[in-house]
């Protein structure tokens, strides 16, 4: 059971995004390997597209600011390796438009709320920098 402190540090828009979306990914991948017999980009995918809410999720115990923007980086790059898979699924033809669609808003979604946390905690950190 999480303690009352655990629930508050993994909550919020994007703990909570990014966790339906890796949810959305495991069926996904689950579809493409069962009724396209499609394996290879199907792993890629998981991969990446589950390790965004991990890595969000870590940030949350992060050792220092600095190391919370290090794992909020790499759960951007992690967005944008998925949000390729996604594309490449979709111009193959193992995704129809109306699939690839929600998932794509999804994951793009992702993408904007990552890069808007990292910039502004970089912008405090910077701030606070200046004010020392």
């Amino acid at each position: 059971m999480l303690s009352k402190g655990d629930r508050l540090a993994n909550s919020g828009p994007i703990h909570d995004k990014s966790f339906k979306f890796a949810v959305r990914v495991v069926k996904l991948s689950a579809y493409l390997v069962g009724e396209k017999r499609e394996f290879v980009l199907s792993k890629q995918l998981l991969r990446s597209g589950t390790a965004i809410g991990a890595l969000i999720r870590e940030s949350c115990h992060a050792e220092s600011t600095s190391d919370f923007i290090h794992k909020l980086s790499i759960a951007l790059k992690e967005a944008n390796e998925t949000e390729y898979w996604l594309m490449l699924l979709h111009e193959a033809e193992y995704l129809t438009t109306s699939q690839f669609q929600p998932i794509h808003s999804h994951i793009d979604e992702l993408l904007r709320l990552l890069i808007r946390i990292i910039k502004t905690t970089k912008s405090k950190v910077s701030k606070s920098r200046s004010t020392e």
